[in-house]
């Protein structure tokens, strides 16, 4: 976008948008949507403009000069790292310039758990402590709020705050200081191997063996708390494996990782299998008290796990044995290079 021609953009919550011409960021468009920089299933990007995270999408839009649309309205549905950047980005484009490398680099962060920059974890832990109600120094009525309500309040708080976040990161250290060093923990013993990464990639599946003696440690990711021994971002960055399977104290859990349920470009991980039927077959053999339950796959991050016990009464490889054979020959249950919105 030519600096130039540029207008005031401003954000406006989803559901106020109504028949006003806008953009749409890291979300789905609206029937009055005129320009969509995502990289959700449902995307209407310019194929030209297609990113693996809707913030290098928005710098990719900036780039191709020649597309232009004057539109003084930018939204989302949904409140995360990755839509707070490119709208940042969309909305600011001058000062988002200066500050691209990590701007991208933390919307790699946040939605995929992939760090190439420190400073950029470091960015999304702050972005996480401020939309925790039990740390956070924005007002607590925002916490009372309902879902839209919440989505709404985070942006109009956090949007102008960004260019701070990315000033000077270093400033806020009480609020990303417990999440880094958690992780700067779990890369040294990916490195040294103390925890181990085995991939299979015929089946794009990592198997990460995590020691027992190590505790879990409570994360914040997506807005939400897990309780987690190895920090995610940890595993997201030493193996490119789609499918990960974590096995601690006996217990085993599988799940997908986020870029399999988006239109991602730069690898394209192995299309989704319902978990369901695995499911199935484990309780047909498990003697422990538990439930195998397999989410639903059009989850954003869908899980194989067991409900009710931690541990197993199933043998590791028996596991394996029957989680590889399942993956290698159950037909695609998500697809979202193509997929039909029917609600």
């Amino acid at each position: 976008m030519n600096s130039g021609t540029e207008c005031p953009v401003s954000y406006v919550p989803y559901k106020e948008v109504g028949s006003r011409p806008n953009t749409i960021v890291d979300g789905p468009p609206l029937a009055s949507t005129v320009l969509t920089l995502s990289h959700w299933p449902n995307n209407q990007t310019p194929d030209s403009l297609q990113r693996d995270t809707s913030t290098a999408t928005v710098f990719a839009y900036l780039d191709a000069q020649k597309i232009d649309h004057q539109i003084e309205i930018v939204s989302n549905n949904h409140f995360d790292e990755d839509g707070l950047f490119s709208m940042f980005t969309f909305c600011n484009p001058d000062l988002a310039s200066k500050h691209r490398a990590l701007l991208e680099s933390g919307g790699l962060a946040g939605d995929f758990g992939i760090v190439n920059n420190p400073d950029a974890a470091r960015l999304c832990f702050i972005i996480e402590a401020f939309t925790d109600p039990a740390v956070s120094p924005l007002d607590k009525e925002i916490f009372r709020s309902c879902e839209e309500r919440r989505v709404a309040s985070f942006y109009r708080a956090l949007l102008p705050l960004v260019a701070d976040f990315l000033q000077d990161p270093g400033s806020y250290k009480k609020y990303w200081q417990d999440q880094y060093e958690h992780l700067e923990l779990s890369q040294s013993l990916v490195k040294s191997g103390k925890v181990a990464i085995e991939e299979r990639p015929e089946h794009d599946l990592a198997i990460i063996r995590i020691p027992a003696d190590l505790p879990q440690r409570t994360v914040r990711r997506y807005l939400n708390e897990e309780q987690a021994a190895i920090h995610p971002f940890a595993i997201n960055s030493a193996t490119r494996c789609n499918r990960i399977l974590q096995i601690y104290r006996g217990g085993i859990d599988l799940h997908y990782r986020y870029e399999s349920w988006l239109r991602f470009t730069s690898w394209r991980p192995q299309l989704r299998v319902s978990l369901e039927g695995i499911a199935d077959q484990l309780n047909a053999l498990e003697k422990s008290p538990g439930i195998w339950r397999g989410e639903d796959v059009n989850d954003v991050i869908p899980r194989l796990y067991l409900d009710g016990c931690q541990r197993t009464s199933l043998a590791e490889d028996q596991f394996v044995t029957m989680l590889e054979e399942y993956l290698a020959n159950e037909p695609v249950a998500w697809d979202p290079y193509d997929w039909q919105d029917t609600t």
